[in-house]
């Protein structure tokens, strides 16, 4: 309560129809009145709904392995009490399953009130996905159809010892088994809660009941599947999910038997299950963590942690066209760990560079009627540092470089010639590389983007350099002894990106009859705002 309302309400609501319903909503040792609830909608209702009242179980498994006992369907379909349903749910998603002769079918799920719910498998209807696809994977909710005959002819119940994921061992199964697995993806089926005080069971239980039960579910699955790309297509969402949450930013603070406790199971699930694939398509962050706890390496762990979350993402080492992040125990001898471990393997790195990237200082330099921008860039980067410049930019970075601040330039894109002249020393003890960079000015009107560009694994790198809350030089005028000064400036635009513009100190005169047309212009305009 007050979910269970909302819930039933669209359950008895179904465009299906009452007649082709049955409801066995079990309550599973309530407190706060839902069983009554229950009671309230089984006497509006009769016909459908029947509600079977016992005490609490600790978790999902013991209510639903007794709601599968009494269903009589052709189908079943899972719901919890704090979600509810599009009002054509199930009538899509049996006509679905009718049509295809689908064994299970995936509708629509939409997180609410902050529950998140990946959406990639819903770009499109679809009669016929794998379970070993780059998508379902990461959907093992049992909030789908499932064929009851299958669901018998396997006998496939809930690990009752499993007080959270147990739903996981029996979809993972039914895929498994599966004849066709559909997508409805052009209506939402599901709305998934989360509640306002978040104490959804998933999100209430504990480093080490997590652990176990990930556990549990990938030592199901091992024995349903054997070793190999299919079994790998499965494990990358426990590697990536399950397990690479039990050692997050909250990970140092635990008790010391705790976090050894942790490690020791990833060693084992590791040992068995991570191969050299699973582990080449996770994040390298992702990476790092996992082979550190496989290793045991738990202060080497506590302090990758510790230190991304104070400082952000740890540097760059550009080697032989090679790119490796710089966590605790990258080339520690005493660890062993492989180059590859720390090596980013085709990922996305524009975030990471653009954090590591930050402006020390600017300024100009002039020599006689010749003017340069100065700038000194600390980036994130040590090693083959050769290819770091900073150039002047024309046009507007493109939108999808906003989140980031940064983008990866498309292969094959020309740059030009490099003008200017640069240094790069290391600093930081060592963590991290500034160019120095001397920018000579051309005598034109023109405003440009200042950019940092490198060469990071085989792609280039734009980055803007950001000047918020630096001081920006003045505003300087040259060429004085000309017929025609110019000005340049640095400013810093409404995305905190570093801009230089010049252009010439004295516009030409306009005709009179322009400049009134002019006034008049602006006048009308200022009036207008």
């Amino acid at each position: 309560m007050p979910y269970l309302t909302e819930c039933l309400n669209s359950l008895v609501g179904q465009s299906i129809g009452l007649g082709r319903l049955q409801v066995v909503a079990v309550d599973d040792g309530s407190t706060d009145d839902s069983g009554a609830e229950l009671d309230r909608f089984a006497e509006r209702y009769p016909d459908t709904i029947k509600v079977l009242h016992q005490p609490n179980s600790g978790g999902p498994a013991v209510p639903s392995n007794r709601a599968l006992e009494e269903a009589t369907g052709r189908y079943v379909y899972f719901i919890g009490s704090d979600d509810y349903l599009g009002e054509e749910a199930l009538e899509r998603m049996v006509a679905c399953a009718d049509e295809n002769g689908s064994d299970v079918v995936v509708g629509k799920m939409v997180g609410t009130n902050g529950r998140y719910v990946r959406q990639s498998l819903y770009k499109t209807n679809d009669s016929d996905v794998s379970l070993y696809g780059d998508e379902l994977p990461f959907a093992l909710a049992n909030t789908k159809l499932f064929r009851r005959e299958l669901v018998e002819q396997h006998k496939l119940r809930f690990p009752e010892d499993v007080p959270v994921g147990s739903d996981q061992p029996f979809t993972i199964e039914a895929c498994v088994r599966a004849r066709k697995i559909s997508v409805v993806a052009d209506y939402t089926c599901y709305y998934a809660v989360k509640r306002g005080d978040a104490s959804n069971i998933t999100y209430r239980a504990n480093h080490l009941a997590r652990l176990h039960c990930t556990t549990r579910i990938m030592d199901h699955t091992a024995a349903l599947i054997e070793a190999g790309p299919k079994r790998d297509a499965v494990f990358r969402r426990h590697f990536k999910w399950e397990l690479s949450k039990l050692i997050q930013g909250d990970f140092p603070a635990l008790d010391a038997e705790t976090r050894r406790e942790i490690c020791a199971g990833i060693t084992r699930l590791a040992d068995d299950y991570l191969t050299d694939e699973v582990s080449d398509w996770l994040g390298v962050q992702q990476r790092v963590r996992l082979r550190l706890a496989q290793r045991g390496a738990v202060d080497e762990l506590c302090r990758a942690i510790d230190d991304e979350v104070r400082n952000g993402a740890p540097p760059f080492h550009l080697e032989g066209g090679r790119a490796f992040a710089r966590y605790p125990g990258f080339r520690d001898e005493g660890l062993d760990l492989p180059d590859r471990c720390f090596e980013l393997v085709g990922e996305k790195v524009p975030g990471r560079l653009a954090a590591g990237t930050e402006l020390i200082e600017s300024g100009w330099e002039q020599d006689g009627g010749e003017l340069s921008l100065t700038l000194a860039v600390r980036t994130g980067l040590t090693g083959d540092t050769d290819s770091l410049v900073v150039r002047l930019a024309q046009g507007a970075m493109p939108k999808s470089a906003d989140k980031p601040r940064a983008r990866r330039l498309p292969d094959g894109h020309e740059l030009g010639l490099v003008q200017g002249e640069f240094t790069r020393e290391l600093m930081d003890g060592g963590a991290a590389t500034v160019v120095r960079a001397r920018i000579p000015l051309q005598r034109q009107a023109m405003s440009r983007g200042v950019r940092a560009y490198v060469d990071v694994a085989g792609s280039t790198y734009e980055i803007p350099v950001r000047g918020e809350g630096l001081p920006m030089p003045l505003a300087r005028r040259w060429q004085e002894g000309t017929a025609e000064p110019y000005r340049a400036a640095v400013t810093v635009n409404g995305k905190g990106r570093m801009v230089l513009a010049t252009g010439p100190l004295h516009l030409p005169k306009q005709p009179l009859g322009s400049r009134l047309r002019s006034l008049l212009t602006g006048a009308k305009r200022s009036k207008r705002k």
